[in-house]
C-alpha cells in the first residue's frame, strides 16, 4: 500500500473532518474526538516532540491502556519518521529494562502515575531515558523528577512550534515512505529475552487492508479497544485497520467497565482471545445456575435447539419450517436477550485468535447468532495470514490463506508463510532473523499443522513442542502438549493447564482451577473454603476436575494419532499461574519450560507415583510485595481408555 499512517490521518481529516474518529468514556460520559480534532492534536504533539529532540529513526515507548492521546502520540511519532514502541501496561518495572535499553529509548509517554513510577524506578538502569510525559496528571502534582512533564505541556510547546513553523508538520509527513519502519512490537519472550519485531507502514497497512477487504469492513464499523495496545492483535484492529478503514474506535473508561461499555457501544466488529469468550460464557452459566427452575429449563431447552439448528443457520444451509419457527422463538426468548446482555447485538464479524478455542465454546457463540470466526497469524506476520470465510466456518481449523499469502509445509510439518505482512527484521538480532526468514522470503512460523481437503489450515501445536512418549505401552506415540492443554481449558472449571510427557512413558498435568467458576460451584453445594489454595485442595474439587480430565481422555482415545497422550496423573496447583511470577507471558501463554524447572519437585512427584507433595512458592502481590504460599498438594490418578479402532 503506497501510503503511511500519518497520510491516512490527513486524508480522513480532509475528507470527513467532522466524523468521529475516537471516543473515550470519562466519568461515565462518552467524549468524541473527530478526525479534524485528531489531526490538530497529532500536529501539536509531533511539533512538541520535535522541539524536545525526537528525530527520524529514534524510538519512543508508549505505556498505558487504550487512550485517544496515546493513539495520537503514536501517529505523531510516525509523522516525524520516528518509531513508536508500545509496551505492556501490566508488566512489572523490571520487564521494561530490556526493551528500553535494546531500542536505546530516550523518550517515553506514560498513561498515569502507575506507569510513571515504573519508569522512574528503572531510570538508574536506563540512564539514556531523559524525557517522560504523562497523560493523566492525578497523583503526579508534587513529582519533581528531571525530564518529567505532562502531555498538556508537550502539546502547548508543540502549539507554539506549529505557530512559528506552520509548514513543518506537513513537510515531515511528506518525507515519510511506505517502507519506513512504522512500529516495533516486542514478543512475549516465552523462552528468553523478548525480541523487537520491526514492521513497516507497507507491511502493516497491506495486511490491514487485506483483512478489511476479506470481511467487507467500512467506515461505519464500531470497535471497542480494550486489549493491551502493546499486543499486535489490538494494534492491527484498533490502529492499522482503523486508519485503513476510517471506522470509530471506542476506548473504555477502565478494565472494570469493559462489559458495561460494550453494551453501550454495541460494536459491529469485535476481537477477543479465547479466554475472554471463556470468561463471558462462564459468567452466563454461573448466572443460569443461580436462576429459578423455569428459567433454567427454558434456557437449556432452547440451547439444545440452538446447538442443533444454529450452526447450520449461520452456514447458510436451508432449515425446515419447524426449525425456523423454533429458532425464531428461541431468538425472542433467549438468544436475542443473551446477545444483548453480552453487548453483542450488533456484531457483524467477531474474531478469536492467539490460542485454540474449544469446539463447544466456539459452537455456543455461533449457535446463538454471533458470527464468531477464527484467524491465524502472529506478531511477525502482522496478524492476518488465514481467516475463515462466512459460511465456511469450522471449529477445528483457522481458515484459508487470504489475499497475498502463500503457505507450504516443511518436511517436519512446520508451517512456512510468505506474505507482504512479514516483519522487516528482529531489531539488532540478525541471527534470530536469519533463523525464521529463509533466503527466498519464507517465514518459519514454528507451528505444526496441515491443510485439509477443503483448503483450510489446521494447527496441531508448536513444532518445537511436539514430542514423543518413550517407554511404556505408548512408546513412540506423538505428544502435543498445547493440544491437550487446550482441551482441558475448554471446561469452564479449568483456567490453565500444563502438560508434561515428552521423553516420558506417560502424560501428567498441572491444573489451575477457575476460581470464580469453581467458587460458585462450591457455594451452591455449601462447601466452605478460605481462598484459592484451600478451594484447590478440596477432595470434592479434585473429583470435579478428575471428571474433566477423564472426559478429555475419552476424547483423545478416539484420535488415532493422540490416543497415547491421555493424562494418567494430575494435580491442582496451590496458586494461579501468573505473569508477574514469570509463569505466563503478558499474552497469557504458558511458559512450559520455566514452569517445569520452577516446579521440578512436583513433576518428579507425579512421575514417581507419589500421592502428595509439599511445596513452598514465592509470589509477587499487585503492590510489589512478595510472600510465600505453601501447601501439601494431592496427586490424583485419572482413568485412561484403550484406543478406539477404526472400522476397516
Amino acid at each position: 500500500m503506497q501510503t503511511t499512517f500519518p497520510r491516512l490521518l490527513l486524508e480522513h481529516a480532509r475528507r470527513r473532518p467532522d466524523a468521529p474518529a475516537l471516543r473515550e468514556k470519562e466519568y461515565g460520559i462518552w467524549q468524541t474526538c473527530t478526525w479534524a480534532q485528531l489531526e490538530q492534536l497529532v500536529r501539536e504533539l509531533a511539533c512538541g516532540l520535535a522541539d524536545a529532540g525526537l528525530r527520524r529513526g529514534q524510538h519512543l515507548v508508549i505505556i498505558g491502556e487504550n487512550r485517544p492521546r496515546l493513539y495520537a502520540t503514536m501517529l505523531a511519532v510516525q509523522a516525524l519518521g520516528a518509531v513508536p514502541v508500545p509496551l505492556y501496561q501490566d508488566a512489572v518495572a523490571a520487564e521494561f529494562v530490556f526493551p528500553i535499553n535494546n531500542a536505546e529509548v530516550a523518550f517515553a509517554v506514560a498513561e498515569d502515575q502507575e506507569q510513571v513510577d515504573k519508569l522512574l524506578e528503572i531510570r538508574p538502569q536506563c540512564p539514556q531515558l531523559g524525557r517522560i510525559w504523562y497523560d493523566d496528571p492525578r497523583g503526579l502534582r508534587n513529582y519533581a523528577e528531571p525530564g518529567l512533564a505532562s502531555l498538556d505541556a508537550l502539546i502547548e510547546s508543540g502549539r507554539r512550534r506549529h505557530e512559528r513553523e506552520p509548514g513543518f508538520f506537513d513537510a515531515e509527513v511528506e518525507q515519510g515512505h511506505p517502507d519506513d519502519v512504522a512500529a516495533m512490537f516486542f514478543t512475549s519472550g516465552t523462552t528468553g529475552h523478548p525480541k523487537g519485531v520491526v514492521h513497516t507502514h507497507r507491511a502493516l497497512l497491506d495486511r490491514a487492508q487485506a483483512g478489511a477487504k476479506f470481511d467487507r469492513l467500512t467506515e461505519r464499523e464500531e470497535v471497542l479497544a480494550y486489549l493491551p495496545p502493546a499486543w499486535i492483535g489490538q494494534n492491527c484492529f484498533s490502529f492499522a485497520q482503523w486508519l485503513a478503514c476510517g471506522y470509530v474506535v471506542n476506548c473504555p473508561e477502565s478494565a472494570s467497565t469493559v462489559t458495561i461499555d460494550m453494551k453501550e457501544i454495541g460494536p459491529t466488529y469485535y476481537f477477543a482471545p479465547p479466554r475472554i469468550f471463556e470468561g463471558l460464557l462462564t459468567s452466563v452459566m454461573i448466572r443460569m445456575e443461580d436462576a429459578g427452575r423455569f428459567k433454567r429449563w427454558l434456557f437449556h431447552t432452547f440451547m439444545k435447539v440452538a446447538r442443533r439448528v444454529g450452526p447450520a443457520r449461520m452456514a447458510g444451509q436451508p432449515l425446515s419450517v419447524a426449525d425456523q419457527l423454533l429458532y425464531a422463538l428461541g431468538d425472542v426468548l433467549i438468544y436475542g436477550p443473551l446477545r444483548n446482555n453480552l453487548g453483542m447485538s450488533r456484531i457483524r464479524v467477531a474474531y478469536t485468535a492467539g490460542e485454540a478455542i474449544g469446539p463447544d465454546l466456539f459452537t455456543f457463540y455461533r449457535s446463538i447468532g454471533i458470527n464468531l470466526k477464527q484467524l491465524y497469524g502472529s506478531t511477525e506476520t502482522a496478524v492476518f495470514v488465514c481467516l475463515q470465510p462466512d459460511h465456511e466456518v469450522k471449529a477445528d481449523t483457522v481458515g484459508v490463506p487470504i489475499e497475498g499469502v502463500e503457505i507450504k509445509l516443511d518436511d517436519n510439518g512446520e508451517i512456512l508463510i510468505r506474505s507482504p505482512g512479514l516483519l522487516k527484521e528482529y531489531y539488532k538480532n540478525p541471527q534470530a532473523t536469519a533463523e525464521i526468514k529463509t533466503a527466498d522470503g519464507w517465514y518459519r512460523s514454528g507451528d505444526a499443522g496441515f491443510i485439509d481437503a477443503s483448503g483450510h489450515l489446521k494447527i496441531i501445536d508448536r513444532a518445537k513442542d511436539v514430542g514423543r512418549l518413550r517407554g511404556g505401552a505408548h512408546d513412540g506415540a506423538m505428544f502435543a502438549p498445547k493440544y491437550i492443554e487446550n482441551k482441558l481449558k475448554f471446561f469452564p472449571h479449568i483456567k490453565e493447564a500444563v502438560a508434561f510427557g515428552d521423553g516420558r512413558e506417560k502424560v501428567c498435568a498441572f491444573i489451575n482451577i477457575d476460581f470464580e467458576a469453581v467458587g460458585n460451584w462450591a457455594e451452591r453445594r455449601n462447601l466452605p473454603y478460605a481462598g484459592y489454595t484451600d478451594l484447590a485442595g478440596k477432595p470434592e474439587v479434585y473429583e470435579l476436575i478428575r471428571e474433566c480430565v477423564e472426559q478429555v481422555n475419552a476424547d483423545l482415545c478416539a484420535d488415532e494419532k493422540l490416543a497415547g497422550c491421555q493424562i494418567s496423573r494430575f494435580l491442582i496447583l496451590h496458586k494461579e499461574l501468573d505473569a508477574d511470577d514469570g509463569e505466563l507471558t503478558r499474552t497469557r501463554k504458558v511458559r512450559r519450560g520455566y514452569i517445569a524447572e520452577k516446579y521440578q519437585v512436583l513433576v518428579d512427584a507425579l512421575y514417581a507415583g507419589r500421592t502428595s507433595q509439599y511445596i513452598e512458592t514465592q509470589v509477587r502481590f499487585e503492590d510489589g510485595r512478595t510472600g510465600i504460599v505453601s501447601a501439601d498438594l494431592r496427586i490424583a490418578d485419572a482413568k485412561t481408555f484403550p484406543p478406539m479402532r477404526r472400522a476397516a
